[in-house]
């Protein structure tokens, strides 16, 4: 479902379109809850699972809202706004997650919201060359105020100090989120640790731009690092996360 209505953006010029798929998604959901799902397969295997796992429909829900929301294609104001939108959509998704996996831990639940912020602030400076390739730029614009910066300067992949400060300041954000998940790792489930595994490729993203001096436009950022897998390998065999 997540892949779905991240693509209902990606794939629509007008706001108007995008907006009925949203209400067929909202439709869904308060159908599914009701025990009548659509049939559309996307819809009966959420279906299937909210009666096997007993997923809380408020995750599901924020999830499309906060997409809906984000139809507009605008910059973020601010920083908070960009956590706010990874707190509904990301760390609701790690909730559902952890329903899922059979654990309801306050510490778990503490974990995945700074992971969540942390995957949404990652996502928004992953995507950065993409989306000015589209003329479009979506990094918050009070970092980029502090620092002097203007939305034409990523249009035009400036590699002025101005501008890596603001890529820092950002990762930075994304960093001290992950920090924090870790701070519970001691009183985290051993159980939860499975639905935390994309910490690594966070973790890995947020080096790769320290190394190119937060050189958003870097070509090395867009190069995919064979030894993932072995590093999430690690991570599992060492139950950490």
């Amino acid at each position: 479902m997540w892949n779905w209505l991240r693509l209902v953006k990606d794939s629509v010029s007008e706001k108007t379109i995008g907006l009925m798929r949203m209400q067929f998604w909202k439709k869904t959901v308060e159908d599914i809850y009701c025990d009548n799902p659509p049939h559309q397969p996307v819809a009966i295997e959420l279906w299937k699972a909210v009666k096997r796992h007993n997923l809380t429909k408020r995750w599901l829900m924020k999830i499309v809202d906060e997409r809906e929301k984000n139809l507009d294609d605008k910059a973020y104001r601010n920083i908070k706004e960009l956590e706010n939108y990874a707190e509904n959509t990301q760390s609701s998704l790690l909730y559902l997650t952890l329903e899922i996996l059979g654990i309801k831990d306050l510490h778990a639940d503490h974990a995945a919201s700074h992971i969540g912020k942390a995957q949404g602030i990652v996502t928004c400076l992953r995507a950065t060359p993409y989306h000015g390739s589209r003329r479009k730029v979506f990094l918050p614009m009070d970092i980029c105020m502090l620092h002097g910066v203007s939305q034409e300067d990523f249009l035009r992949r400036n590699q002025d100090k101005n501008v890596r400060d603001v890529i820092y300041d950002i990762a930075s954000q994304a960093h001290l989120h992950l920090k924090h998940a870790r701070s519970f790792h001691k009183t985290v489930p051993v159980k939860a640790f499975p639905a935390f595994l994309q910490t690594v490729s966070l973790e890995d993203f947020l080096k790769k731009i320290q190394r190119v001096d937060f050189d958003i436009f870097h070509p090395s950022l867009q190069q995919k690092n064979t030894l993932l897998p072995l590093y999430l390998y690690i991570q599992s065999w060492r139950k950490t996360y």
